[in-house]
């Protein structure tokens, strides 16, 4: 794991560098109008967490005094030659936007992520004679030790460090600095973190803390697909039968994304232990945030804990503490919200942190405040749009 170790984790002296980028918040420098596009790739299911990213983003830009308007390639449906005549006329159509943000995922411009393809697209939209900006939702490329594995590996490597060199500016979800692919000298370079794609989750703030008759609730929001899920599952039940077997009965409330089998596998692994677990399923991002704020702490299994992790971002913007895995993606600001970091190669995992969260009051109201304060400074949509704002308006002068 020489590669990974690396990688493994910022200094405190880089964290404080990436935190210099956000404090004091710069104010947008034009009050004049900017017109955006967001261009995106393949539609994802059962929900496009790209598309709502955009959708929130749209709205928190008016503020700026920026639009954003949505547009997707439909080489899915129409396939790539049809698709990218179709986006030349549509960007002849939209001659007066200044700026053209691809976001980019792998699988979003191919069913198998071999991504190149998303190169032609950058390279018609620069035709048009706007700017260009490449928002990298993931920026690591697959692992996976087979041939074909390391060959996609080497492809999305070459289309990404490609779509850098072409973009006039290149949105980065987690600082470059821990970024192997990313030339150092790089100056188009922005890190802007994600945010949860929530309505208000400020609105669940001042809940109260008194359960009742209530057990402590644990919120698991968001289970990865097959081949990993039986992972994660293991994790979240150890975690939760450490604390229940030390404090008492328990409540996992689990919905987003996979929630419906995973769910019923974390059931079927509790089932002899003091745990009540309620699945709810795939939600609406307005049924989120009530559910998510019912909690008293996050536990969070879908790989170590990153500003790229909206669905573990989704915990902080509601106020909870998030016990976590750390891991080389785990830096700065995501490190000054309320989060516990359990390293990846702690042999009794989640369940000691998730304990002492549960057990300890003041430690989880400290704990929350913290994740109230990052909220509104670094993954508030307001934060993410002025950060966007001044990128776009500096390059543009």
């Amino acid at each position: 794991m020489g590669f990974g170790m690396k990688r493994s984790m910022l200094t405190l002296r880089r964290q404080r560098d990436v935190l210099q980028f956000f404090t004091p918040m710069e104010k947008s420098i034009s009050s004049e109008s900017v017109r955006c596009v967001a261009v995106l790739g393949r539609q994802d299911g059962p929900i496009d967490a790209v598309e709502q990213y955009c959708q929130y983003l749209s709205s928190a830009l008016v503020a700026e005094g920026i639009s954003l308007e949505l547009m997707r390639v439909r080489w899915a449906e129409i396939g790539w030659r049809r698709a990218l005549r179709e986006l030349r006329e549509s960007t002849l159509e939209k001659r007066n936007a200044t700026w053209f943000l691809v976001q980019y995922t792998a699988l979003a411009w191919s069913r198998r992520g071999f991504s190149m393809r998303a190169l032609r697209v950058i390279r018609a939209l620069k035709s048009s004679g706007a700017r260009c900006a490449v928002v990298f939702h993931d920026a690591e490329a697959y692992s996976g030790s087979r041939y074909v594995d390391r060959m996609r590996r080497a492809v999305q490597i070459h289309t990404m460090r490609q779509a850098l060199y072409l973009a006039d500016l290149a949105v980065l979800t987690i600082p470059a600095e821990i970024i192997p692919w990313v030339p150092p000298r790089a100056q188009n370079i922005v890190f802007i973190p994600a945010g949860a794609n929530l309505p208000s989750p400020e609105t669940v703030w001042k809940r109260t803390t008194d359960h009742g008759t209530d057990s402590p609730a644990v919120a698991v929001f968001s289970l990865s697909g097959d081949g990993v899920r039986a992972g994660e599952v293991k994790l979240i039940a150890e975690a939760v039968s450490h604390a229940a077997v030390r404090i008492g009965k328990l409540r996992v409330v689990v919905c987003g994304r996979n929630s419906d089998i995973g769910g019923k596998e974390l059931k079927g692994k509790l089932a002899e232990a003091p745990v009540e677990v309620t699945v709810h399923g795939l939600l609406t991002a307005e049924q989120v945030v009530p559910v998510l704020g019912s909690c008293d702490v996050m536990l969070f299994a879908r790989g170590p804990l990153s500003t790229r992790r909206g669905s573990a971002i989704a915990g902080i913007s509601c106020g909870l503490p998030v016990v976590a895995w750390e891991g080389w993606e785990t830096a700065a600001p995501i490190t000054e919200a309320g989060v516990v970091l359990v390293p990846q190669e702690a042999k009794e995992g989640l369940g000691p942190a998730l304990l002492r969260v549960l057990c300890d009051e003041p430690y989880r109201a400290l704990l929350a405040e913290r994740s109230r304060r990052a909220q509104q400074r670094y993954f508030s949509w307001s934060a993410i749009a002025a950060q966007y704002a001044v990128a776009m308006r500096k390059k543009r002068d």
